[in-house]
């Protein structure tokens, strides 16, 4: 019993949907070369190319196309590329399963670092809200606070009396 390449393809390619690893623009693209890979595989096998440990199968899976980031970053999530999931925000927590990082993330799937691991609606908002607090000018620089402490006026306390300081006990002894 027998599948045929279609039927092999079609297999494949619905398993890589169903976990999330190809997104409906690349769908098309995926199913020609999962069906020109299963193809070549069986020319090779028929025609005695392969040992039959299966270097050429690895070979070939090993050229792959490379991985559109873009199409990862959605308005409302973002996928991972290494698994497929989606969230809000790429987390280090997440990464870490992965052993990655985010700049290793980043320069693995040639990702620009100004672009945010998180969802457009999500880093949009995060703007937003820096924006209306404007938090750098909330911080006051170090200059700005060393005229501010030179523009306070001394304390009562802090004032120094020019009269000589006697104790209470040598006060209560000339009584």
């Amino acid at each position: 019993m027998s599948q045929t390449l279609l039927e092999m393809t079609k297999d494949l390619v619905l398993a890589q949907i169903q976990i999330k690893q190809v997104a409906p623009e690349a769908l098309t693209s995926v199913l020609h070369s999962t069906y020109e890979t299963l193809r070549s595989l069986q020319t090779a096998e028929t025609s005695g190319g392969g040992n039959g440990s299966g270097e050429v199968a690895i070979e070939t899976l090993q050229v792959s196309t490379p991985v559109d980031w873009k199409s990862s970053i959605t308005r409302h999530s973002i996928r991972c590329l290494e698994c497929g999931e989606t969230f809000k925000q790429l987390s280090l927590r997440h990464l870490r399963i992965h052993d990655l990082t985010p700049r290793s993330y980043r320069t693995k799937y040639n990702i620009p670092r100004s672009q945010a691991l998180s969802a457009r609606d999500v880093t949009a908002r995060r703007r937003e809200l820096a924006q209306q607090i404007r938090p750098w000018e909330l911080a006051p620089s170090k200059q700005s606070a060393e005229l501010q402490e030179d523009a306070k006026p001394k304390a009562k306390g802090a004032a120094k009396s020019t009269a000589p300081r006697t104790s209470a006990k040598k006060v209560a002894a000339k009584s």
